[in-house]
């Protein structure tokens, strides 16, 4: 509940405005009630987003903008609490040295923050942080046993990324073979995330793949060096002293021979593979595909706070040699204050951003009037094909409340048609919204294009 109320709190704080993609899976939601779903054009599908959108779109068209915000920031959020509790629960320290737990789950809480453009992402309302909160909550329910609430997460997760996909798979064949009885969550999971990502495509688009399709060509992707370019990617989202904390918690793990931290680690590196192989494939290969194992990251290092500090007790004695506890204290505070260069950097680069955004967020404010006053959406929409700039075609789309595919960003080709058009350009001072090649009565008082 707390967690709630400060999600609501921080969207109204902010002021900000759905970024490209997120303005598409809201009007996914509206078309999807009207019977008239187009999933051709941008954003690539993304079925996650789709499961709240469509809900969402019943409570009108202003809420369902608010709702979805709100939806993003909670989830997003959430991340902390699970990156601590599976640092506090790998740290395993003992009742009277709980406190190390304690720092491990707060260290890695904290840094899950320090994620570079993860607080962009999440005021833009972007679904990749969600997608991290699901990928840890998987992870945290199945250290405490809870094998079917990790498949549901697990399967969330799957809905957002494909990244996922291998992971879902490998861990819905362990269950399946040690735990009978999640057979049925297994077998539905599955269900789900096929019919999902390929079943609405196959009905509402070109082609059952065209989110693959879509993803080809980006003008965001690596186009020489993917491997290295890749793996560049992924380290620049985490400080190096982080990084370096993990390989701490790696090599702890090695010598207490503690399994599921190793396993994080390999799956860390699994995660970047699979993003290489993408990448070659084609596809943008982006930082923000790979927020999850950034996140495993930042969980290892908080768990390599936690050892640090158990040093020299009983629980501590991994290392062939006794080290004392005030070394590892020692090193916990080397990497804290090392990293808070780095964290008041990330504030002064936040805020800017935050600023940039509020100042996008004032120019979209400033359509919704235009659009009233020369007589409503409707109207407009009946006076032609809409024009407007490639960065603000789903806002416009949602704004208009029409299909995105409906939405034009090539001035020169549909002016040269001789199609009636609506042409939608932002200013300095509002937006100029100008008519050309108008046929109907009811359009030709429209302001015209020279």
């Amino acid at each position: 509940m707390a967690l709630a109320l400060l999600s609501i709190v921080t969207v109204y704080w902010a002021g900000t405005r759905p970024g490209f993609d997120p303005y598409g899976w809201l009007v996914w939601g509206r078309q999807t009630l009207l019977g008239s779903l187009d999933t051709n054009a941008a954003p690539s599908w993304k079925p996650l987003s789709y499961i709240f959108t469509v809900p969402y779109a019943l409570a009108g068209h202003r809420l369902e903008l608010r709702l979805w915000m709100i939806t993003v920031v909670f989830v997003s959020l959430g991340g902390m609490l699970f990156a601590g509790r599976i640092a506090y629960k790998l740290t395993d320290a003992p009742p009277q040295r709980r406190w190390a737990g304690i720092a491990a789950g707060v260290f890695a809480g904290l840094a899950l923050l320090g994620l570079q453009d993860y607080a962009h992402y999440v005021l833009s309302s972007q679904s990749d942080p969600m997608i991290v909160t699901l990928s840890l909550g998987a992870i945290d329910c199945h250290l405490y046993k809870r094998h079917r609430a990790a498949i549901a997460l697990g399967v969330l997760a799957a809905l957002g990324r494909p990244e996922v996909w291998p992971f879902l798979a490998l861990y819905s064949i362990w269950c399946w073979r040690a735990v009978p009885s999640t057979r049925w969550w297994v077998a539905g999971g599955l269900a789900v995330v096929v019919v999902l990502w390929f079943g609405i495509p196959a009905l509402t688009s070109r082609s059952p793949f065209v989110a693959a399709s879509n993803a080809l060509g980006s003008g965001r992707r690596l186009t020489n060096d993917k491997v290295f370019g890749t793996v560049g990617r992924f380290l620049d989202l985490n400080e190096l002293p982080v990084e370096l904390a993990a390989l701490v918690a790696v090599g702890f793990a090695v010598l207490r021979r503690d399994r599921v931290v190793l396993g994080l680690a390999v799956g860390v590196v699994l995660w970047v593979v699979v993003e290489i192989a993408f990448a070659l494939h084609g596809w943008p290969g982006l930082g923000r595909y790979m927020f999850e194992a950034a996140a495993v990251t930042v969980v290892l290092a908080g768990v390599a706070v936690g050892w640090l500090l158990l040093l020299g007790s009983e629980a501590g004695r991994s290392l062939p040699v006794r080290v004392p506890s005030w070394v590892g204290a020692v090193v916990v505070a080397v990497l804290v204050v090392s990293l808070l260069p780095a964290a008041l950097s990330h504030l002064r680069s936040e805020h800017r951003d935050l600023r940039q955004q509020r100042l996008r967020t004032a120019e979209i404010n400033r359509l919704a009037p235009v659009v009233s006053r020369l007589g409503g959406a409707a109207r407009l929409r009946a006076c032609g094909e809409p024009l407007t700039r490639l960065e603000y075609q789903t806002m416009l789309a949602y704004t208009l409340q029409i299909n995105v595919a409906k939405i034009g960003f090539k001035y020169g080709q549909a002016i040269a048609h001789g199609n009636p058009i609506v042409m939608y350009t932002p200013t300095s001072h509002g937006w100029l919204v100008q008519a050309m090649h108008q046929t109907s009565p009811g359009c030709r008082s429209l302001p015209t294009a020279g």
